[in-house]
């Protein structure tokens, strides 16, 4: 049987500039080698956080509306938005609660901290184990490519175009280099003020 991970195909990175933060993803839905979309976004938005999830395309859209309602239900008890850092513990142990039969998802998780106006990301494994990073974190069937071009691309302290430019470089030479994602990618970068979301075209081959 084929690794649940890589049916889809799907591909998802987040990286850290200068009081900025930014998250990509690709855009293609597959069925192994066969397309079946070019439309089929990752990421998605509570609030002030951006989570991006790879992997089953079932999962992703089942997780990602638990999460719609876990992070509602949060605002409507705690009456305020949910910050980066409490997203991060309430997707890993929503993930760890399911660990016997795991989603077949690894999420992502970009935002910047209201009051500490600090950039914020980390991934996860499928049973919720948080994998903090000060630079990049990656997820998808084109990880290998992505943390080759990131550790080439990436450099601390960028400003929100340059950071904009290098995750954009990053994940459409990436793609090119694996058969289950690309096909296009949805760019959102983060700063305290605004969040600005841009479509990148890549091959459609």
């Amino acid at each position: 049987m084929s690794n649940p991970f890589s049916i889809n195909g799907g591909a998802v990175v987040a990286m850290v500039g200068k009081d900025c933060v930014a998250i990509a993803c690709d855009l293609r839905l597959g069925m192994q080698a066969l397309t079946v979309s070019n439309d089929f976004p990752k990421i998605f938005n509570y609030g002030d956080v951006y989570l991006g999830l790879t992997g089953l395309a079932t999962d992703v859209t089942t997780v990602s509306e638990m999460f719609r309602y876990k992070v509602n239900m949060y605002r409507l008890r705690e009456e305020r938005d949910i910050e980066p850092e409490t997203m991060a513990n309430l997707v890993s142990s929503s993930l760890y609660e399911k660990r016997f039969g795991p989603y077949f998802v690894s999420p992502v998780i970009a935002g910047i901290n209201p009051h500490s106006q600090k950039p914020f990301v980390c991934g996860f494994d499928s049973i919720g184990c948080i994998d903090f990073a000060k630079d990049f974190i990656v997820s998808g069937t084109a990880s290998d490519q992505l943390f080759g071009t990131c550790e080439s691309l990436w450099e601390p302290d960028m400003e929100p175009e340059d950071l904009f430019e290098t995750i954009s470089q990053a994940m459409l030479n990436s793609v090119d280099r694996d058969a289950l994602s690309g096909w296009g990618a949805h760019v959102y970068v983060i700063t305290k003020d605004k969040v600005v979301k841009r479509l990148l075209k890549g091959r459609q081959d």
